[in-house]
């Protein structure tokens, strides 16, 4: 059986991504892996003068590209995503689901047009009701990530109640 993925961890993959790196789950260890773009590229292309060139501190990111490149897909598969979360559509639910029509409306107003995320969080801030947003949006993101979990046949541990996100 694979150990458990923490759902902090998967959260927090899917809150972190960067344009320089990929990052797998591994179901061999249940943990999130990020490899340079870089080293991943050379190892796929057998570049072994890039290879030797790369740090002693960054030695176990290239062990980990190997392993990524020598797998055949069972063992690293992408971790949930931040486009496939969807946060402006999360936006839109947080606004319906507010029970002061007021504010409702001049959040719906926030979120039309250029700078829709700027323009959100300063209207939440305005209004008061940060906090709210923050937990409507951490409980989506921890219900993403577990029906991720459970699509991909990943067993998980819930350790976000132990932790403030």
């Amino acid at each position: 059986m694979n150990p458990l993925a923490k759902l902090s961890e998967l959260v927090d993959a899917l809150e972190f991504e960067s344009v320089d790196r990929r990052t797998y789950f591994d179901r061999h260890t249940g943990r999130i892996v990020s490899v340079e773009d870089r080293i991943l590229s050379a190892v796929e292309e057998g570049e072994d003068k890039v290879l030797t060139s790369v740090p002693d501190w960054q030695q176990e990111e290239v062990e980990t590209a190997r392993a990524i490149v020598n797998h055949n897909g069972d063992r690293f598969i992408d971790p949930p995503g931040k486009f496939e979360f969807n946060e402006y559509r999360n936006m839109e639910r947080f606004i319906g689901a507010l029970p002061d029509a007021e504010a409702a409306a001049q959040l719906r107003r926030a979120i039309k047009g250029h700078g829709a995320f700027h323009h959100f969080k300063d209207t939440l801030y305005r209004l008061g009701i940060e906090d709210q947003w923050y937990r409507h949006r951490e409980a989506a993101m921890k219900e993403f990530v577990i029906g991720w979990a459970e699509a991909n046949n990943v067993p998980y541990e819930d350790d976000i109640e132990d932790r403030k996100l």
